[in-house]
């Protein structure tokens, strides 16, 4: 599949970056190669495919606990790393204008 200057021009307008031409270039080959390589892919035969999973795959981490109770101590603590407190609260800027 072949891919023009301004295809590669136009997505690294999309993507905010600032190319020079040689980079250009560079990025034209690349992106060559990546659509040759989903053509590739396109091609082969999958219809009859089944998605068969080798490993089981399963949550290690612990459920979440609501807990309200916290010591004075826990608390002092979690709010010495605070940047600014109010009481005994965390201090943060609004998200409301």
């Amino acid at each position: 599949m072949t891919i023009s200057k301004k295809e590669v021009k136009h997505i690294a307008h999309l993507a905010r970056l600032n190319v020079s031409d040689k980079e250009i270039d560079l990025f034209q080959k690349d992106l060559r190669e990546i659509l040759g390589y989903v053509d590739r892919l396109k091609a082969l035969k999958t219809q009859k495919q089944k998605n068969i999973m080798t490993k089981r795959i399963f949550n290690v981490f612990r459920k979440d606990k609501i807990s309200t109770k916290r010591s004075a101590h826990e608390i002092r603590n979690l709010l010495k790393e605070a940047p600014e407190r109010k009481g005994n609260f965390f201090k943060v800027l609004s998200v409301f204008k």
